[in-house]
């Protein structure tokens, strides 16, 4: 966590510095308001510390993250977040300055929110015999937020990418639109995958899939979040050209999802081999249910947090 408190100011460095190691692996978000106790999430739960950040500690957090350059920060200010080294992501909230009905930044930037990104290694290992068959199933990953949809995406990434002594390794692209699967700094992944990943950073999902497909030939293809009809309709266009899929969406359940428009040609071309619901019944990366392409459900030790 060292790279998060360099980017602290001060005062808020230091009021974090006395928390306890188990304490650190158990922090999910960083929460800084102007004039508002700082809040952890931790373990899915709020605890807020007794500091109330000033105005000079949100303008040093922010001249810290663009290293003293705004311009610099000019296309994540109109997304609402930074990346961050370690592939931590900033969320913003403040005055937002629309042009011609577009976002076209924010200024007074008054709420900072840390997500910390969890790298779990070795997570996707029990998925395997479920989603690995000579070949990786085409696969939707279910789950409200906060649940570790990207972090067992990442794993899944890095086992594609990597192998193990049964699977061979495949040439994999990740198409991160929000720097959250690869955490990039300068185009450069954070997180361990292997030799045989590229990563589309920063990209529209719709977009990034045929661009990867274009220009690097891959045979699996990470998405995080997809949900546009756009997106549904690149999805489509990729495995027609022989890729496969591995994405995340958001819902409760596969039944969620079901009554979802914009999935409709999903459901009826039957695109996923298997469905994954995570909850955080036993906390983030429970694992609920897996089903088939015909939405049967698979026998798996219910309520397993992997995650």
């Amino acid at each position: 966590m060292r790279n998060l408190l360099d980017i602290l100011p001060h005062s808020i460095g230091q009021e974090l510095s006395f928390l306890k190691e188990t304490e650190w692996a158990q922090i999910e978000e960083i929460r800084i308001r102007t004039d508002r106790p700082i809040e952890l999430i931790q373990a899915g739960k709020p605890r807020f510390l007794s500091y109330h950040p000033k105005a000079e500690d949100a303008s040093q957090l922010l001249g810290r993250l663009s290293n003293y350059s705004m311009y610099t920060l000019e296309e994540e200010l109109k997304q609402g977040y930074i990346t961050i080294s370690g592939g931590h992501r900033v969320g913003l909230a403040g005055k937002v300055i629309v042009e011609h009905g577009a976002v076209k930044g924010l200024r007074d930037i008054s709420s900072f929110n840390i997500r910390i990104a969890k790298e779990k290694i070795g997570i996707g290992l029990p998925f395997l015999p479920y989603l690995y068959e000579q070949n990786w199933y085409n696969t939707l990953i279910i789950g409200p937020p906060q649940t570790g949809k990207t972090t067992l995406l990442r794993d899944l990434a890095r086992l594609s990418s990597t192998g193990t002594k049964e699977i061979s390794p495949r040439k994999t692209g990740i198409i991160d639109e929000r720097s959250e699967i690869a955490g990039c700094i300068r185009g450069v992944p954070q997180h361990h995958f292997g030799h045989r990943i590229d990563v589309l950073d920063a990209c529209p999902k719709a977009e990034g899939l045929m661009m990867m497909i274009r220009s690097m030939s891959p045979e699996v293809i990470i998405v995080d979040e997809i949900g546009k009809a756009e997106d549904v309709q690149a999805l489509l266009e990729a495995i027609h050209a022989g890729v496969t899929i591995i994405v995340s969406a958001h819902g409760h359940s596969l039944e969620d999802l079901y009554k979802r428009p914009s999935f409709q040609s999903l459901w009826q071309l039957r695109v996923f081999d298997r469905y994954v619901e995570l909850n955080r019944e036993n906390g983030p990366g429970t694992i609920g249910r897996i089903y088939d392409q015909n939405g049967q459900e698979l026998k798996w030790r219910r309520g397993v947090d992997v995650c």
